[in-house]
């Protein structure tokens, strides 16, 4: 779903041309093209999958994989060593599945050092339209007589720092979503990145550095609208992630 979305971002709003894409993420043409068509960006939640012979190696393989970048180039493994070094170990699938999860492996690896290399800092300038922040907040309201607290939703440019807000009763995928697509509409468009705390209707899982495990359900709306997410780091406050005033 990441590099699905990547992939029709750096195409559609950035205009990169199928060459320079491939170059970047190592993919042929024909799967380039094949994403750029898919009129799907919702996530397909399977019931069960037929489970592969090199799932047991999987981890091995890529292990395998980070060492192996990390040498010479004339040192390295080809894939086909690394087959026969998995066969060794016990692995009685083929060698073509070897070659596709290789080749996926390195794809994600150019695809992260594209998009997340660049460190772990974010700016306080921004370019009209370059960036959005959003966060919740929590306010009360008196409803039919009643005392109430709501999830404020809080979308704000980083450059002109417009913002609109909106109160939910929770903070869930829907009312997150619902948040988004209205801030857009009344805004007049959708930025080039978002900026975000780890929330878990977004992040399931934080790793080091920027590395994060992406809900799948948050995926496909960043695949829908094309907008870059990122996060802040873990015990950071989102709130100071704002835009220096053109006029300072």
């Amino acid at each position: 779903m990441d590099l699905l979305s990547v992939v029709r971002r750096w195409h559609h709003p950035d205009g990169l041309p199928i060459r320079e894409i491939e170059r970047r993420t190592g993919l042929s043409r024909n799967t380039i093209r094949k994403y750029l068509r898919a009129d799907t960006v919702e996530p397909v939640f399977r019931a069960s999958e037929r489970p592969s012979k090199l799932d047991l190696f999987a981890e091995k393989l890529k292990t395998w994989l980070a060492h192996e970048a990390t040498r010479p180039r004339k040192q390295r493994r080809t894939g086909k060593r690394l087959y026969s070094d998995l066969v060794a170990l016990g692995y009685k699938g083929s060698y073509g599945r070897v070659a596709a999860f290789i080749r996926t492996w390195r794809a994600e690896q150019r695809l992260a050092l594209q998009t997340t290399g660049r460190g772990v800092f974010i700016p306080l300038r921004f370019q009209p339209g370059e960036a959005f922040q959003f966060d919740w907040g929590e306010d009360w309201a008196v409803v039919g007589g009643r005392r109430v607290k709501l999830q404020v939703a809080h979308t704000k440019l980083s450059y002109s720092r417009a913002f609109v807000l909106r109160a939910y009763p929770l903070q869930t995928h829907e009312m997150l979503f619902d948040a988004l697509t209205e801030a857009f509409r009344m805004l007049g468009g959708v930025p080039r990145r978002g900026i975000f705390d780890n929330m878990k209707t977004a992040v399931d899982h934080v790793g080091r550095g920027k590395d994060r495990q992406v809900n799948l359900r948050f995926s496909a709306l960043v695949s829908h609208y094309l907008f870059e997410a990122d996060f802040c780091n873990p015990a950071t406050v989102l709130s100071v992630c704002v835009s220096i005033p053109p006029d300072w």
